[in-house]
């Protein structure tokens, strides 16, 4: 059986902690690899590297780190349906989605390859006789990534090509269940001349975790995943003194006006529920039909979903793969059948499906919930998976009061042909990220990636400017020089006295 190792001072290195981790194609169920889990010792060695890497690459010039993120750019384009297969191997989602998700990471590392336009510097003239003020930023040394399952490209690349490309060295670990994208991003980088110990990449559990967000050496940290365990990382990584961003889970909602174009709702719906399993912190979880949408709504979502194509990722005829673990798609399906205790209709029940010939896999059907109300499971909880819930609202007020009393604030869309309801809700609603008549409002590179409330702990936003500004730390200069007419080496100057 392959083993997966770790990826330390810019070559492979073998795990010695004897600790091993199993990685599952998740459309048979079977074991194909293991993972090497990092002790302690480990982690030290990756950072060690890092640290050791720091002050060369740290001070390299900006022309430098651009010319090497540029061929980066190149090699993982080139490379993209090799990374695809890599990602629909070990995480199960279809290769569209894949490919789609290394392209969404290589938006970042175009953003990286123009940092030169980012670490721009201010200068004030003649702030008094003869003194200038100068704003700078510098990187901040040895920075580490802790990265999920549900994006094992995408998120990583979110984090290390700006880091770096700001100057500093990186530990990346990314989820023991899909290992390999990231390995294979670190190799890339190798080949397009990142120097040895800028990126390394250790794999591992809690124990790896646990000893980056206490190592003294690791001056931030960057994290996506629930928000349980984003918060408790978070309280940690800032107890050591660590700069932190901490992205966490969310309920995002999609608010359904009456005057809403209903078949552009409804695929919407269908595509953010169902997408990628519902396994994306982005996807719409909850319906919010005002008025009477509902009926209309529920009946064109079910046209759609009956002719989706549930199967192995690697089947081009697959619009929808299965999910991550055998036990998480049993949890996922305890909540539709919780939701039918509690008082729910099921208007769809995904939870029997199988795949003929990959009776093994783990599979989960479209699920689809109707008059969910907030006191149900859920709806309290992020589901992560296929399954849409609809809660009825009279008004547009009773809409928004439902999702701004949520604890998550991650995304939140509204349809509607109206400009001024749009407006309103933009300005109203308690999230980071909203979308008018868009269900994923995911930004663009150069804008940031974050939300509110328990969907975000820390003040930075990933990538983007809030990105630079994380990896970075500010500094201002003020600095007088004596004019040399004042006196001291005779440089011709005549005297202005």
């Amino acid at each position: 059986m392959k083993t997966i190792n770790h990826w330390i001072g810019g070559k492979p290195v073998e795990g010695v902690s004897g600790n091993h981790g199993p990685v599952v194609d998740p459309a048979t169920g079977v074991q194909e690899k293991r993972v090497a889990l990092a002790s302690a010792e480990e982690v030290d060695a990756a950072v060690a590297a890092a640290r050791d890497a720091f002050p060369a690459w740290g001070t390299s010039s900006l022309a430098r780190r651009t010319a090497v993120l540029f061929r980066y750019r190149e090699l993982v384009h080139a490379h993209r349906e090799e990374l695809a297969r890599l990602i629909t191997a070990e995480h199960g989602k279809v290769h569209a989605d894949a490919l789609g998700e290394v392209a969404r990471g290589l938006e970042i590392v175009e953003l990286a390859c123009g940092i030169p336009e980012k670490l721009k510097g201010e200068l004030s003239t003649q702030v008094s006789t003869r003194v200038d003020v100068a704003a700078i930023r510098q990187p901040l040394g040895v920075v580490a990534g802790i990265t999920p399952f549900n994006f094992p490209a995408m998120v990583p690349m979110w984090m290390f090509p700006l880091a770096v490309a700001c100057g500093n060295t990186f530990v990346l670990k990314p989820s023991e269940k899909v290992p390999s994208a990231a390995l294979r991003l670190a190799e890339l980088a190798a080949a397009a001349g990142l120097p040895d110990g800028v990126l390394n990449v250790v794999n591992g559990d809690r124990a790896a975790v646990d000893r980056l967000l206490e190592h003294p050496d690791v001056a931030a940290v960057s994290f996506v995943g629930s928000t349980p365990v984003a918060r408790s990382l978070h309280a940690t990584a800032t107890a050591h003194g660590k700069r932190v961003q901490a992205l966490g889970g969310a309920k995002n909602h999609m608010l359904v006006l009456p005057d809403a174009d209903l078949d552009l709702a409804a695929d919407a719906a269908v595509n953010a529920a169902y997408g990628s399993a519902g396994e994306r912190c982005m996807a719409v979880s909850v319906l919010v039909a005002v008025g009477g949408t509902a009926g209309p709504l529920i009946e064109k979502i079910k046209e759609r979903t009956a002719a989706l194509r549930i199967g192995p990722g690697d089947d081009p005829a697959s619009e929808m793969g299965p999910l991550i673990t055998r036990a998480h798609r049993d949890k996922v399906a305890s909540y539709v059948a919780g939701a039918a205790a509690q008082g729910a209709d099921v208007v769809l029940d995904g939870t029997g499906h199988t795949v003929e010939g990959h009776e093994g896999g783990h599979w989960i059907g479209v699920s689809l919930l109707d008059k969910v109300t907030p006191e149900m499971d859920a709806y309290r909880d992020e589901i992560f998976g296929p399954v849409l819930c609809v809660v009825r609202a009279e008004t547009y007020e009773e809409g928004v009061a439902l999702i701004n009393a949520s604890p998550w604030g991650n995304g939140a869309a509204v349809f509607t042909r109206d400009g001024g309801a749009a407006r309103r809700f933009q300005l109203e609603v308690q999230a980071g990220m909203v979308g008018v008549n868009v269900p994923i409002p995911v930004p663009v590179g150069y804008h940031s990636f974050g939300g509110w409330k328990d969907s975000l702990f820390g003040d930075h936003h990933v990538y983007g400017n809030d990105g630079v500004h994380f990896y970075t730390r500010g500094k201002v200069v003020t600095t007088r020089w004596p004019d040399p007419a004042d006196g001291g080496v005779d440089l011709g100057f005549p005297s202005n006295r």
